[in-house]
């Protein structure tokens, strides 16, 4: 039986992605940011996950307006990194692993979530980002597991609820345990915390959320759920709406938890940057 050893939060802003491509960790303005992440290396590094789950949300690239949905799981056999207009260097190939994707997509449709499956995807810098943050070198670092990748629709409104997201995290772990074959797997969510991009409020970052938002989704997920769509974009900024990635990735861990190591930074391209590990218990 597979199984989920924990998830891990991230921004997966493409400035970062540039970065990255230019060595710039230990640059004054980068160094905090870049200082969150060694303890999730040695974690990965000792657990030595067989399959990642990357939670993010499609710029353009894949989906638009005109078609967005909801919930995607890519079932392919491989992701092509492409760029969006951010001037990302762009990376090989990552492998799939069709097999376990099919077989969640197979399971959350039985559990009633209505999945778009995707037998090719083209992935941007909200799937890219993180993988090179978590595993430097990705996808040729020695210890890459096979990524299944699930965008949300965090543009289009109407977005997912929390709640929403909640359980389909739920639905995740239910399909993800079913799986017969013995595999380690972890679940990433990314994007957010608090920015906004653009209008009036461009450039807004509410610091007392995000670390709300951070306490709470350790062990009061739930009480996260009570925040409608519309007060999460009063609080967290119209491209906050991220949050609900991170949700969807808690929903997946199970009632017990532990948190490993937690960062915050502001302002990294005008956005609450948060990284938590969360370790699965028993």
């Amino acid at each position: 039986m597979a199984r989920i050893l924990g998830g891990i939060t991230t921004s997966h802003i493409p400035a970062v992605g540039n970065a990255i491509a230019n060595e710039l960790q230990d640059d004054p303005y980068w160094k905090p940011f870049f200082a969150g992440y060694p303890k999730v290396h040695d974690w990965l590094a000792d657990t030595k996950p067989d399959i990642v789950i990357n939670i993010y949300n499609d710029h353009g690239l894949g989906f638009f307006l005109d078609k967005m949905p909801t919930f995607a799981i890519g079932a392919a056999h491989e992701y092509r990194n492409e760029d969006e207009g951010w001037g990302i260097p762009q990376l090989d190939p990552f492998p799939g692993a069709p097999e376990m994707s099919w077989h969640i997509i197979e399971g959350m449709v039985e559990d009633e979530f209505d999945i778009t499956s995707c037998q090719e995807l083209a992935v941007d810098h909200g799937f890219v980002v993180p993988m090179q943050l978590f595993w430097p070198g990705a996808p040729h670092h020695p210890d890459m597991p096979r990524a299944i990748p699930i965008s949300a629709n965090t543009v289009q409104h109407p977005i997912p609820t929390l709640n929403r997201a909640l359980n389909f995290g739920k639905s995740l772990r239910r399909a993800v345990e079913s799986f017969p074959e013995d595999l380690k797997v972890v679940v990433l969510g990314t994007g957010g915390l608090s920015h906004q991009l653009d209008g009036e409020r461009a450039g807004f970052i509410n610091k007392e959320f995000d670390r709300y938002c951070m306490d709470k989704i350790v062990h009061d997920p739930e009480a996260l759920t009570k925040i409608s769509r519309h007060e999460l974009v009063r609080q967290a900024g119209a491209q906050g709406t991220e949050f609900l990635m991170w949700m969807m990735m808690r929903g997946a861990l199970g009632d017990d938890v532990t948190e490993v190591t937690r960062n915050y930074h502001i302002p990294i391209s005008n956005t609450g940057a948060g990284t938590m590990l969360l370790e699965c218990g028993g």
